[in-house]
């Protein structure tokens, strides 16, 4: 053998040798870039403190604010689906629960039995809690209706199709950044809770009791 084709030879195994061991140390830097991705919160106790604002979410996604750090609502007034109009400044002095919905949503239609009953069922036990939809992306008001009757959600709900409304929220609070969400307001119109994904009936309820509960 030549001695120029021995060197090239022995130039390959270096490169693959070289490659062989990159390969690693480029998935190592791979995963610790996701870790450090995933990780900007910090932890306590389970509970996660979002560096967006002064709340706090839990290990079920539900985000809270403690009742001196909580951001004012914002007004959210219009037409509501069935063609009436509707401003919740007016619902101060109740306990608010607010719900991003649309009928083309498959969670939004998964987490609506739930809001059916537990919203009657707080109106029948006289509770001091209004339920207000905010409907979003439905082309007419004909599917939310629709929706509203399959499900037997009796509560208005404002119809937006562009999505304005939710728009209205200040960035870095408790703000309705996804389909389906869900708001709490206290009964001083302030954002208390909120949860970017659909609920059970007894995730929903565990987000309005202790709002109600405050004095």
């Amino acid at each position: 053998m030549s001695l120029s084709r021995a060197a090239v030879r022995r130039s390959s195994r270096r490169s693959t040798s070289g490659r062989a061991t990159l390969l690693p140390v480029l998935t190592a830097v791979t995963v610790a870039g996701v870790m450090a991705l995933t990780s900007c919160s910090g932890s306590d106790g389970g509970k996660t403190t979002s560096t967006g604002g002064n709340y706090v979410t839990g290990a079920t996604g539900i985000s809270t604010a403690a009742k001196g750090e909580r951001s004012e609502a914002p007004k959210l007034d219009g037409e509501t689906v069935d063609g009436k109009t509707l401003d919740t400044t007016t619902l101060k002095g109740k306990v608010v629960v607010l719900n991003v919905w649309g009928s083309w949503c498959p969670p939004c239609r998964a987490e609506a039995p739930a809001f059916a009953k537990v919203s009657k069922e707080l109106a029948d036990a006289g509770k001091d809690v209004a339920f207000v939809g905010i409907n979003t992306r439905d082309t007419s008001t004909q599917n939310a209706v629709s929706f509203e009757e399959t499900f037997g959600i009796t509560y208005p709900s404002l119809y937006d199709p562009a999505g304005k409304l939710m728009l209205r929220f200040p960035k870095g609070t408790l703000n309705p950044n996804a389909i389906p969400s869900t708001i709490i307001l206290d009964r001083e119109g302030k954002i208390a809770a909120r949860t970017l994904a659909p609920l059970g009936e007894e995730q929903l309820r565990s987000m309005i009791d202790p709002i109600l509960a405050e004095q």
